[in-house]
């Protein structure tokens, strides 16, 4: 009579030891990965094109979002939304501060844009006391048409902003088009900023 072959016991794994095995391995490989990235940020840091103050933005060519600021406290200005900036006109937005020391370095550059060229400037006024910022803007003079005051900074975090100044090139459908992290120079506003508005409003 024939005899039911007998089958083979499947091998019992210990879940812990799996566990500790994968664990041993995720840790031999966190330094290279951790390494490689290092190297990815090194490469790309001595790229000879690259501007250190031309930061990417998730929001380059993305719609501004929602938004409305009232203007700073005792100005004869109007505030500023997403609204004000899709009106068909190209728009320089600039978050600035009174107690932000590069700010006032490429403030006369907003002036000479604004007075100059006729370029549409609109501040934001960013975390900054509303009596510090009208007595800042009555010494170095104003070049915005509107002052938003963000005074909490939503609005800064939701532009991506992390550090004083910061422009923005929003085009007529306001979509933002270009970001300069830092202050405004002579060759970035004759090479980079004068060309674009050109560029954008035809």
């Amino acid at each position: 009579m024939a005899t039911k072959p007998e089958t083979a016991n499947p091998i019992k794994t210990n879940p812990v030891t799996t566990s500790r095995l994968i664990g041993r391995q995720l840790a031999y490989l966190a330094p290279v990965v951790i390494f490689g990235v290092i190297v990815a940020y090194f490469l790309w840091g001595l790229d000879p094109n690259r501007d250190p103050r031309l930061v990417p933005s998730v929001m380059i060519n993305e719609p501004v979002r929602e938004f409305a600021l009232p203007t700073i406290d005792g100005m004869d200005l109007p505030g500023l939304s997403a609204a004000d900036l899709r009106t068909g006109e190209v728009t320089i937005v600039n978050f600035f501060a009174s107690w932000c020391v590069p700010c006032r370095a490429e403030h006369r550059f907003l002036l000479e844009l604004a007075r100059k060229d006729k370029a549409r400037i609109f501040g934001i006024n960013y975390k900054n006391k509303a009596e510090e910022a009208r007595a800042w803007l009555e010494e170095l003079g104003n070049p915005y048409g509107r002052i938003g005051a963000d005074t909490e900074g939503r609005v800064g975090i939701d532009w991506g902003v992390y550090g004083l100044p910061e422009t923005f090139i929003v085009d007529g459908t306001g979509r933002i088009r270009y970001r300069r992290v830092g202050q405004i120079d002579q060759q970035t506003l004759d090479q980079t900023i004068r060309p674009l508005i050109r560029e954008l409003s035809q």
